[in-house]
């Protein structure tokens, strides 16, 4: 019975390329347009159909890590690109509509993450082995989307990028006070301090960042201007000039969209600009995949353009400037894979097999996902007043507003 109901659901669902499986009774099928690209996988175990049926993202997660799902040549990234582009394009399936519906209901659940489960989320994932990160991410730590200005940059110069880019859109003067809500390893802050004269305070839940970015400070001197404190966003107190959040409200979760933007709100200054950059969606609000509930990033979200505005507007912020990067995330993350993959046997020695085709899968599944399906960056500057930035973008590009204006003379 569940061979059957899998059989009408991949008919249904490959309508690019050719997607050739293996039954675990050796019965093999084909599915799709007879195009390119083509996909061969195999399941070894005979649960894999209802488990399949009943959880598709779960069950090829787990199928993957657990060995029990294999692709000819191991094109674990022909497999999840060409799922990827067939996702983009089924959202009608019957079984993708019911999918949608059961999980709506668990959304308030999942996404639930008072000061101790948001403790617990972080810890699961950013407290893991600190040499991990350093087996992938660039010399700064950035574990977030790289601004790759050129094409040809590297991932450690379009990660600098990103970090003057973004400073470039908080209009930073020596001596103000910033607040970074998700300080990760400490790379923003110690450059904000660093290049731009500014006193910070970083705030993270992660004892591994925490220590580590503590330690970073001391090592550059920059003890005097830049503190870390282990510490809920929902805690800080005072007000700042300027706030900066890189890759933290994917962890806020959607029932407290309003109240981390009535945090923003109440910390600035009547003068203060914010900066958030966040992954998001371009499509209608919708919910994580289990299998990265689950393994990756519990209690995450990534919202719709629609969630993060709705929260602005009725928080009294001002938004001052959208910018949407497409698929500058999808380079960075084809960057990590790529260092990931070339050290992995030093991934196996800290974990085991089983978490290094976890990882694996989830930089590959990532990527696609933002190369093929609507996923994006957000970066939201805000303010309590319209008048606390400049009225266009010229600030951010001085060269190109120069060259514009004389063009024009």
């Amino acid at each position: 019975m569940w061979n059957w109901i899998l059989d009408r659901m991949m008919r249904d669902f490959v309508k690019v390329g050719t997607f050739v499986l293996t039954y675990p009774d050796g019965t093999r099928r084909t599915y799709g347009d007879g195009q390119a690209p083509k996909i061969e996988m195999t399941f070894h175990d005979k649960a894999l159909p209802r488990r399949v049926v009943l959880s598709p993202d779960m069950a090829l997660g787990e199928g993957y890590m657990d060995g029990t799902i294999t692709f000819a040549e191991d094109d674990l990234d022909g497999f999840l690109s060409l799922a990827t582009m067939n996702i983009a394009r089924a959202d009608e399936a019957w079984w993708r509509v019911l999918s949608a519906r059961l999980h709506k209901v668990r959304r308030l659940f999942d996404q639930w993450n008072p000061a101790h489960r948001a403790r617990a989320n972080v810890a699961h994932h950013y407290d893991l082995s600190s040499t991990l990160y350093d087996l992938f991410l660039d010399e700064d730590r950035q574990y977030s989307c790289a601004y790759f200005a050129d094409p040809s940059m590297s991932l450690d110069a379009a990660q600098r990028a990103k970090k003057h880019h973004i400073a470039g859109k908080l209009l930073l003067r020596p001596g103000m006070r910033v607040l970074e809500i998700g300080c990760g390893w400490g790379g923003m802050a110690l450059t904000l301090a660093r290049d731009y004269g500014v006193e910070v305070l970083g705030v993270t839940l992660s004892e591994e960042q925490h220590r580590i970015a503590t330690e970073r400070a001391k090592a550059a001197g920059l003890q005097n201007r830049v503190t870390f404190r282990l510490q809920d966003y929902r805690d800080v107190t005072g007000q700042f000039d300027r706030i900066v959040s890189i890759g933290m409200f994917e962890h806020v979760g959607a029932p407290h969209f309003r109240e981390y933007f009535r945090h923003v709100h109440d910390l600035l200054t009547e003068d203060g600009v914010a900066l958030i950059h966040s992954i998001g969606r371009a499509h209608p609000p919708g919910h994580t995949s289990p299998w990265i509930q689950k393994y990756i990033f519990p209690g995450g979200y990534c919202p719709s353009l629609s969630e993060m505005a709705a929260a602005v507007e009725h928080e009294d912020l001002y938004p001052t400037d959208i910018e949407v990067w497409r698929l500058h995330y999808a380079e960075t993350l084809r960057h990590w894979s790529a260092r990931f993959a070339a050290r992995e046997q030093e991934a196996r020695a800290l974990f085991d097999e089983r978490f290094c085709r976890m990882w694996r899968y989830y930089l590959k599944a990532a990527e696609v996902t933002f190369r093929y399906n609507r996923q994006c960056v957000f970066q939201f500057q805000m303010a309590r007043r319209q008048e606390a930035v400049p009225l266009t973008r010229d600030y951010l590009y001085p060269a190109d507003a120069s060259a514009r204006h004389h063009a024009a003379e």
